[in-house]
């Protein structure tokens, strides 16, 4: 039940410095990219298909997230995170996730509510044909439907900026098991639709809490953390 919140529609130009970042995000997770190591811009512009000029301001979002660090005369190297930081971006993000399931439960109309059931039977349906890239779109659909009947753009928004800061893959992992998921997400329904706020916060803070051990888990593997 991984929350997502995509980000109003941007113009063309500033998409490609997205595309790097995500794509550096996902090479730093992946251990492709080790704390320490400086980044050339021209490997970066050639495997996402861009000139430098979008890898730099790419990078410089990176930056202002923590992920690289700009070292003058030298360029940008990764910086180094810890097993504390990737449970601190899922406690900030379970926390305004929950808030935002709260609001959502004093204003989910009938409307909201066959929209989320929907998504929730489209899911279980993906899941049967086996098709894990829609049961993940399905998943973030829900979440933004959800967010949305909160009415909070502004804390929404907030939400989407700590929610991009984990690669796509994360949350791939994270909803492909359909059966908890749907699960999961009609729990939450039938809280939306008891105007339960306070189990609408608690069954969503709860699960985005128990992703971190998840990804942390599985950086571990990856061996980000050997010594």
């Amino acid at each position: 039940m991984t929350s997502r919140s995509e980000p109003p529609p941007r113009r063309h130009h500033q998409q490609l410095p997205d595309r790097v970042a995500a794509h550096v995000r996902e090479q730093i997770m992946s251990g492709a990219m080790r704390p320490g190591d400086f980044l050339r811009m021209e490997p970066i512009a050639e495997a996402v298909g861009v000139s430098v000029t979008p890898v730099r301001e790419g990078l410089l979002t990176l930056s202002s997230e923590g992920f690289v660090m700009l070292v003058p005369r030298r360029g940008f190297v990764v910086a180094a995170f810890s097993r504390q930081d990737v449970r601190d971006l899922f406690w900030a993000q379970s926390r305004l996730a929950g808030e935002l399931a709260a609001r959502a439960a004093q204003r989910a109309t009938p409307q909201d509510l066959v929209l989320l059931r929907t998504l929730i039977a489209e899911s279980v349906a993906a899941s049967d044909a086996g098709d894990t890239a829609r049961i993940v779109a399905l998943g973030h659909e829900f979440h933004r439907a959800v967010n949305l009947v909160a009415g909070s753009d502004r804390l929404a928004r907030l939400l989407a900026g700590i929610v991009h800061q984990l690669p796509n893959s994360f949350y791939a992992s994270l909803e492909s098991d359909a059966a908890t998921t749907a699960s999961e997400h009609a729990e939450l329904v039938a809280a939306l639709e008891r105007r339960d706020d306070r189990r609408a916060r608690a069954l969503t803070e709860t699960h985005i809490a128990d992703g971190a051990d998840f990804v942390v888990d599985t950086l571990d593997q990856r061996g980000i953390w050997a010594e």
